[in-house]
């Protein structure tokens, strides 16, 4: 069976990030330890997650977490919860430091409007990796069935939970994980595809 005649079931659990790889930034040593190592990176992966709204009309007032991965470790800012916010908007404001994702255009915008902060060299993976046959964007799912032959499970249960609960559940605390740490592992193995990609928002 190749990987084009798979079906999403038949192919192999994606296996994520572990709970012990896992930061909650909830207090200034911890904000601290978050912004040395973050800053220490070339590239990070970079994903929000807000509290859905249902009603029409209804504005959001996400984003109410902010998740930053390096290759070992995932580190989960709960907006109000933060201790400050100079090191995160330090680390999302940096010309140096790439920042990848899936389908990031409402976080930007969300970050820009409600905590002021402008995400510099941000690279969507959405739009980077594009379908080849058919133009589409392509998401996290696709990204990792494409390069890494898996199964990626996204609960929409989980999507559409309270993110601006002051507790997390732990299913919610692996699902927002591994939305950022996919996207920094699917960005490594595209770039060794295509070691052109570059930087676009």
């Amino acid at each position: 069976m190749t990987l084009n005649s798979a079906t999403d079931a038949e192919l192999p659990l994606y296996q994520g990030v572990a709970m012990a790889d896992i930061v909650l930034v909830m207090s200034a040593e911890v904000a601290a330890e978050a912004r040395h190592a973050l800053l220490a990176e070339d590239v990070i992966g970079f994903d929000t997650e807000s509290k859905p709204t249902f009603n029409k009309g209804e504005v959001s007032s996400g984003p109410h977490l902010i998740q930053l991965a390096t290759a070992t470790r995932v580190y989960l800012f709960p907006v109000g919860r933060l201790p400050e916010q100079h090191g995160l908007k330090a680390i999302l404001e940096s010309q140096r430091i790439l920042k990848v994702g899936f389908g990031l255009g409402s976080d930007l915008a969300q970050l820009r409007s409600r905590l002021h902060i402008e995400p510099q060299n941000i690279l969507d993976l959405s739009r980077a990796l594009r379908s080849k046959v058919r133009n589409q964007s392509l998401g996290a799912k696709s990204a990792v069935a494409q390069y890494f032959g898996q199964r990626l499970q996204k609960s929409k249960r989980t999507t559409t939970s309270n993110w601006a609960n002051p507790r997390l559940t732990e299913r919610q605390i692996l699902y927002a994980a591994n939305d950022a740490q996919v996207a920094l592992r699917v960005y490594r193995a595209a770039l060794l595809a295509n070691p052109r990609l570059s930087a676009s928002t």
